[in-house]
């Protein structure tokens, strides 16, 4: 028998099934003692709302330049949270590992999970392996659930963008899908791109602690891009918006690659960023305020919710000119969160 590698067995509920719990996942993940491994997690109680996600992760490759598979799920999950102005609190994890999957690469996108959960100050406190024949799994999935609490009376909601409100972004765009398909393509693009992933909502606290009411809508900019997000927002709080090109914060290695391949960065994952609508008078303070975070380095104003036809996006130019931004019909880069 091959101890390295993850065996149909593992999955099977029996001695293997106990081994790879008692001995590599529940260790790494959570460190709850044999007592305590139930069939649900007891939560103490809450007195205010609760936010609840659920997210689910395929990424190729599982191990890219700033992140791995594990890392992400839980930045995901977290950020999904946040942005309802919730502090994130627990996490389920749900492993669907492919038969012949190495225990050591396994180790590390546990170890990642754990290491990210710590830094965002979050418990996974249950979870679930299941384990499926060669070929019918790409290494593994990840599949998460997230409880937040809402300990504030903020109405925070892509329903919620008002006229005149500042949309706010914490740094550059598109780093993270074009980290994970220059990887995953072999491309030697010259320069170090990394992902953006990174959880935020400890950004997101210094967020509400300096705007208060005045900040109306928070979202992360994962698939499709801060392009078709910003889209999103538009239909859902039946506004207009405009965005500006030249303010967009773009990592020149990024534009240099979406350039050779004919890609836009504003439509580019990212999972480290969140976009804020603002009202007009908190738009600079809360920039200064994001500024003063690691992860808000860069933060700038690129557009506002202004006249117009209602859900409709406009993008001013660098040159003068303007167009209009609509959801992409497909996909630029599968699999990249």
């Amino acid at each position: 028998m091959n101890n390295d590698l993850i065996l149909l067995g593992h999955g099977s509920g029996g001695r293997l099934s106990h081994q790879l719990l008692d001995e590599l996942i529940i260790p790494a993940l959570s460190g709850i003692a044999p007592s305590g491994q139930n069939d649900a997690a007891l939560l103490p109680p809450f007195a205010g709302q609760l936010a609840y996600t659920t997210d689910s992760f395929v990424v190729d490759p599982i191990f890219f330049p700033g992140g791995t598979i594990g890392s992400l799920a839980v930045h995901g999950t977290v950020n999904d949270l946040a942005m309802m102005g919730a502090r994130p609190l627990y996490l389920s994890v749900g492993l669907i590992i492919e038969e012949g999957f190495s225990r050591a690469d396994l180790k590390t996108v546990l170890d990642d999970m754990r290491q990210a959960a710590d830094k965002a100050g979050v418990r996974i406190v249950t979870g679930d392996t299941k384990v499926v024949p060669r070929g019918k799994a790409d290494k593994i999935f990840i599949t998460t659930a997230g409880i937040g609490a809402v300990e504030h009376d903020i109405a925070i909601h892509g329903a919620n963008a008002r006229p005149g409100d500042k949309i706010i972004i914490n740094g550059t765009v598109g780093d993270h899908g074009i980290a994970v398909m220059a990887d995953r393509e072999g491309l030697s693009v010259g320069t170090d791109i990394r992902s953006d992933s990174a959880a935020l909502n400890s950004l997101v606290a210094a967020i509400i602690a300096e705007a208060g009411d005045q900040l109306h809508v928070l979202r992360d900019p994962t698939r499709g891009g801060i392009a078709t997000t910003i889209k999103e927002i538009a239909q859902q709080s039946n506004v207009a918006i405009t965005l500006r090109e030249e303010l967009i914060p773009v990592n020149p290695a990024v534009r240099g690659v979406c350039s050779i391949l004919g890609l836009d960065p504003l439509f580019v994952a990212n999972e480290g960023k969140l976009l804020a609508f603002v009202a007009p008078d908190a738009a600079e303070r809360v920039v200064a305020a994001m500024k003063r975070h690691p992860l808000g380095a860069q933060a700038a104003i690129i557009g506002e919710v202004g006249d117009g036809e209602a859900g409709r996006v406009r993008m001013e130019t660098s040159v003068g000119g303007t167009r209009a931004v609509e959801m992409l019909a497909g996909e630029q880069l599968p699999r990249i969160c």
